[in-house]
């Protein structure tokens, strides 16, 4: 299975950004989604995933109210719509695939290349 980030940019902030993430080889029939973040300097740490059917979903408080995790399975993709950015959202933000369909715990099975968002104030 590989995992293919996108959508990552300089923004500001207020701004807002969405990021893709295409899944493509052997995935399992009802996988879960998750995205990730790492800022400089820090641990990488979970901001949201999504079920297979797209109606559970789960977030970071630090995002709540803000982002907006989605699914096209017919594509394979997932989306993280990022508004009302803050600096402090500025990270490499990793898509992750977990087969087993759980969205509340950080675990995965595939890991895809991060896509940097820089927030300026």
């Amino acid at each position: 299975v590989q995992l293919q980030a996108s959508g990552g940019g300089l923004v500001q902030a207020g701004g807002s950004l969405r990021l893709s993430c295409a899944a493509s080889g052997r995935t399992s029939r009802r996988y879960s989604m998750k995205w990730f973040r790492q800022a400089p300097g820090k641990e990488r740490v979970f901001v949201a995933a999504i079920s297979w059917s797209g109606y559970s979903t789960n977030y970071a408080d630090s995002v709540k109210g803000r982002f907006t995790i989605s699914r096209d399975n017919a594509k394979n993709t997932v989306y993280l719509e990022m508004n009302s950015l803050k600096p402090e959202d500025t990270a490499v933000y990793y898509c992750a695939l977990d087969r087993e369909g759980s969205i509340y715990s950080g675990g995965y099975d595939y890991w895809g290349q991060g896509t940097q968002v820089t927030v300026s104030s």
